[in-house]
């Protein structure tokens, strides 16, 4: 840690002028514990469909748009790599012929 972050550290109260971590910091790091410890299978489902309820879902326009676009772009660069790698093969095989 070097004396930039031990500074911003003491100003956010994470750790005290001698640098060991305050008592905030260690009851935020319990909290922390207590919150990692693994939900029942039922409340996992009810955060998820909540989590999924806040995503800006496109409509039906937009991933035709954005389907035909990586489609195109999928044709363009494949054609472009075999064009290269079967030009570059004629190549070779035209320099080493005898």
């Amino acid at each position: 840690m070097n004396r930039e972050q031990k500074r911003m550290m003491q100003r956010t109260g994470q750790v005290g002028a001698d640098g060991a971590a305050s008592r905030r910091a260690a009851a935020a790091d319990g909290a922390a514990r207590r919150r990692s410890q693994r939900a029942t299978p039922r409340e996992f489902f009810t955060q998820v469909r909540e989590e999924l309820r806040q995503v800006a879902w496109p409509t039906r326009a937009e991933t035709i748009n954005y389907t035909t676009i990586v489609g195109f772009v999928l044709i363009f660069m494949t054609a472009l790599i075999f064009g290269l790698g079967y030009g570059f093969s004629k190549f070779v095989t035209f320099l080493f012929q005898k």
